[in-house]
């Protein structure tokens, strides 16, 4: 069974249809108790950092995200608040993997942001997330902040500056895009997720 977070913050609906589409069982909580029941956990992301971290503070959930030991995915900010901290409203973020957040406008002024729309994700290391997903396939992209490329990137895209788009430590994988706003591609990847060991 998939936990899905819902810490008032996340896209939950279009993750939750998405898992559907799949056939899979889950639960959308934020009850510790419910989520310990669950073999994958996903932290889906829509808003900004500094509410997200206090939502999760409130009903518990910090800790025990740090200290999973079953798969978890984290979608846009979903995956930025893996990192250290934000530059969102200079935010500490969860701090499992190394790097700062920051926005598209200290890389290139002359961006329009935010980065959205369909935007190709180049494979750079091999992860079991990207089974069967060739390298430079197109994910659909919402977002004004960005994670630098790290030891633990996985797949590199680029929007004024190339940045993390996915990322891969241990048991914590994380997308910048939205895997469920991403058609059969989208569906691939979550699949993948969803059967990893």
């Amino acid at each position: 069974m998939v936990g899905i977070i819902d810490y008032e913050a996340g896209n939950i609906r279009s993750v939750v249809n998405a898992l559907k589409v799949l056939g899979v069982q889950y639960v959308v909580s934020n009850n510790l108790n419910e989520l310990m029941k669950a073999t994958k956990i996903i932290l889906p992301g829509v808003g900004e950092a500094r509410s997200a971290m206090l939502s999760l503070q409130r009903v518990g959930l910090i800790e025990w995200i740090k200290n999973l030991n079953v798969p978890f995915l984290g979608i846009c900010l979903g995956m930025q608040i893996l990192f250290e901290s934000s530059t969102e409203r200079n935010t500490t973020c969860l701090g499992i993997v190394n790097g700062t957040i920051d926005h598209f406008s200290v890389a290139n002024k002359k961006l329009k942001i935010p980065h959205m729309g369909w935007n190709d994700v180049h494979i750079i290391r091999d992860s079991p997330l990207f089974a069967h997903i060739p390298s430079g396939t197109y994910f659909y992209f919402v977002h004004s902040y960005f994670a630098p490329r790290t030891d633990v990137t996985i797949g590199e895209t680029t929007y004024g500056v190339p940045f993390a788009s996915a990322i891969h430590y241990k048991n914590f994988y994380g997308v910048q895009f939205h895997p469920e706003k991403s058609s059969t591609s989208g569906l691939q990847l979550l699949k993948n997720f969803v059967e990893l060991c």
